[in-house]
């Protein structure tokens, strides 16, 4: 009957969720996954800096149970670094504590070996495989899902199919032609979409080599709020309470332009805080990274590039400490390259290659044209006037060969609209408003470059 039972249990244990058995908290030294003096180093700054401190207080910075804190609190005190501040008339856990004098001192050498105050972290290993798990399937995102999220675009049939597959699989999509046609306006799209989908657990720090680097950027991360009933959901038992060194977050979008530094892609170390902060792919885990203006970065492209390659290749990125140690982490995020420059001028074939999806967004046809000018005069309040239309497309498009932008209509409705509200009438599209209005617009409208050249050396 022993064995039946043990096997019983052992199989109960397989069915559980592994993510939901990395979630378990420790509930006492002991189960504690990282070294005890991370923990007191964080309650001594707390300490320093906020003078006298609850048990509540601790339990909400640092995340841990406690029942842990109040174990670790107790054998702070016997080593005569705290002492009782207070105490409430329900138990220990009505406790504040202080700093003794020898407290004092060892909360300045804390501030000595670092600065961080919040969550206690993570160990790397259980971050990596945490990311793993969570991502080891596809997203499973339907075609409609798709076409919602681009249905306040005018694209050309059939478009979600080209973008679909490559958000499931979660690899990669080079965005590609000319500018003003809507690709950084797909990709946040893109974005939304991966969002929208299932959330993903992360720490908000996390611990290699005895070093913290911080995960948890408020830009990034949009944390699901929980209620009691929900965190019990992801409870193994009733006797093991939720890890809230996790947060819920919807799955993150890292977007950059050309503002983009190898640095960026790389731990960086704050010498007056003594810690990491997390590289852009590693916040990007689980979501989207965007990498708009492809070819305009601070960097060569090739440069961009050859920083990629293994990571797309293998899923894996490396990452190195300043004291040299080299670790691996999970490369698990769509990443999105978009540029409005020659693809074959800026990569290779062998680079393309690994770049699962090459997508042209193209400019719109006349058809298009029209039905983006209509959706933006319904959205500005100008009424679409056909006639007027037609008098945009012959005089400023077809007569001077220019190439239609989807975002030509909203700016050019735009102008018309400031200028009508300036003179305090209504606007409209009379070709007189749209002369002024691409007059403003087009660069090349009015003087030629010659005349401009020859009336500015006057």
């Amino acid at each position: 009957m022993a064995e039946q039972r043990i096997s019983q249990e052992m199989a109960s244990v397989a069915r559980i969720d592994p993510v939901k058995q990395l979630l378990v908290a420790p509930a006492t030294p002991d189960e504690l996954d990282i070294p005890v003096a991370i923990i007191y180093d964080i309650i001594l700054r707390i300490l320093f800096n906020e003078g006298e401190v609850s048990l509540n207080r601790f339990a909400e910075i640092i995340r841990l149970e406690r029942g842990l804190l109040d174990k670790l609190l107790e054998k702070m005190q016997h080593e005569m670094l705290v002492e009782i501040a207070s105490a409430g008339s329900m138990g220990r856990f009505t406790y504040s504590y202080g700093l003794t004098e020898a407290g004092g001192k060892r909360a300045r050498d804390a501030f000595e070996r670092g600065q961080y105050i919040g969550p206690a972290p993570i160990p790397i290993e259980r971050y990596s495989e945490m990311i793993e798990l969570q991502t080891q399937q596809n997203l499973k995102i339907t075609p409609d899902k798709v076409k919602k999220a681009l249905s306040h675009l005018i694209l050309a049939e059939g478009f979600h199919r080209r973008i679909g597959p490559a958000v499931n699989a979660g690899t990669s999509i080079f965005l590609y032609g000319p500018p003003g046609n809507g690709k950084t306006t797909v990709a946040e799209a893109v974005g939304n979409l991966i969002a929208g989908s299932s959330p993903i657990w992360v720490p908000y720090a996390v611990t290699i080599g005895g070093q913290i680097v911080s995960i948890y950027d408020p830009l990034v991360f949009e944390e699901i709020e929980m209620s009691r009933e929900q965190l019990r959901a992801f409870r193994i038992s009733a006797q093991k309470e939720v890890d809230r060194r996790w947060g819920l977050f919807k799955r993150p979008s890292v977007v950059v332009g050309g503002e983009l530094t190898m640095q960026a892609l790389d731990l960086r170390y704050d010498p007056v805080t003594k810690v990491y902060e997390a590289p852009l792919q590693l916040k990007a885990n689980g979501g989207m990274f965007l990498i708009d203006d492809f070819g305009r970065q601070m960097m060569s492209p090739a440069e961009l590039l050859n920083r990629w390659i293994v990571p797309l290749e293998s899923g894996f990125d490396f990452l190195r400490l300043l004291t040299g140690q080299t670790l691996q982490i999970p490369f698990r995020q769509l990443i999105v390259f978009s540029t409005n420059l020659d693809p074959h001028q800026l990569v290779d074939d062998a680079f393309l290659r690994r770049i699962q999806m090459k997508v042209q967004v193209g400019s719109p046809d006349e058809r298009m044209f029209f039905q983006i000018f209509a959706l933006m005069s319904q959205s500005l309040g100008i009424p679409l006037e056909k006639d007027g239309f037609l008098y945009l497309l012959q005089h400023w498009y077809r007569e001077q060969n220019r190439l239609l932008q989807a975002v030509h209509p909203r700016d050019i409705l735009k102008i018309i609209k400031s200028i009508a509200e300036y003179e305090g009438t209504q606007p409209r599209m009379t070709p007189e408003a749209i002369d002024e209005a691409c007059m403003s617009y087009f660069v090349d409208a009015g003087n030629s470059m010659g005349e401009y050249k020859a009336v500015t050396t006057q």
